[in-house]
């Protein structure tokens, strides 16, 4: 099944939304998690790239949870202009903590690369959470770390998300939780925080898979030109682009001159296959 079949996996019209039950909860939450695990299949889908497209998306949410008004231009600027030696700011390091626990198979080593501060035997616990569903499993976890810090909304909604992860099978974290459950649902617990978990992941699997969908025809428009960019190193060029939400033209330095490394984004503009994200003459970030 190719990418222009991912409309079958959308939410037919007699299940848009959950039931007040946990057990109607849960079977619209499995069947939706099972729709996106087929729209993954796909091959032409860019996994890293919508990881990191989810995990921008899961930051401003974070950033939410803690006051702060920063938009996902905000946090991609924070991150992605980020100068050698710099630090990006609390909004750019909640986008950082999201982005490290994306990019990594899920394990112990890399959970603690993306929150340092959490103890590895508190991540190990975690990975290994109980019995039951897989939601039921990542609401075990957030619940067990929002009880211990009622604050710490970002580092309970990876865990929980990478917990979800590891019970469907998944080699990789996808923000899921982290993208839609509301402030209200972070201080319940028991069966209401299993509820609004099933319902979160319900609603972002729907929302991952219309993602995946729309960025598979990006890609595959992108690898469509990519013989007419005759440069020398624009495979490698290439694949940061579907690696990543946002490119600036100085992460190519490795690649390319920085004057061609504007000529070559500039380029792809022209060609219709990316965006420049940021509206501006300078300080210019660009992304399919």
């Amino acid at each position: 099944m190719t990418h222009a079949d991912t409309s079958l996996y959308l939410d037919p019209p007699d299940a848009t939304a959950s039931g007040p039950s946990l057990e109607d909860a849960a079977f619209h939450a499995a069947t939706m998690l099972e729709r996106l695990n087929a729209a993954l299949d796909d091959a032409d889908v860019p996994h890293a790239l919508l990881r990191d497209r989810m995990a921008l998306r899961a930051a401003e949410v974070c950033a939410g949870f803690s006051g702060r008004r920063e938009s996902a231009a905000d946090l991609r600027d924070a991150v992605h202009l980020l100068r050698p030696g710099d630090q990006p700011g609390p909004g750019g390091e909640i986008f950082m903590n999201w982005r490290r626990a994306v990019e990594r198979p899920v394990s112990v080593k890399a959970l603690a690369r993306a929150l340092p501060g959490t103890p590895r035997e508190r991540l190990a616990v975690c990975l290994d959470a109980g019995q039951g569903t897989p939601v039921a499993c990542a609401a075990m976890v957030l619940e067990a770390v929002l009880e211990d810090d009622p604050r710490a909304e970002t580092v309970a909604l990876i865990l929980a998300d990478a917990t979800l992860a590891r019970g469907l099978g998944w080699r990789h974290a996808m923000p899921l939780l982290g993208l839609a459950l509301k402030p209200r649902d972070l201080r319940k617990r028991d069966d209401e925080l299993r509820l609004a978990c099933y319902r979160a992941a319900r609603v972002s699997a729907r929302d991952c898979i219309r993602a995946a969908a729309d960025l598979a025809r990006r890609a595959e428009r992108l690898r469509a030109v990519a013989p007419k960019l005759r440069t020398k190193t624009s495979d490698e060029a290439v694949a940061l682009f579907l690696s990543r939400d946002a490119v600036a033209p100085g992460a190519l330095s490795a690649l390319m001159s920085d004057r061609s490394a504007r000529r070559f984004c500039d380029r792809l503009v022209t060609l219709g296959v990316a965006h420049e994200l940021t509206g501006r003459d300078t300080f210019r970030l660009f992304g399919l």
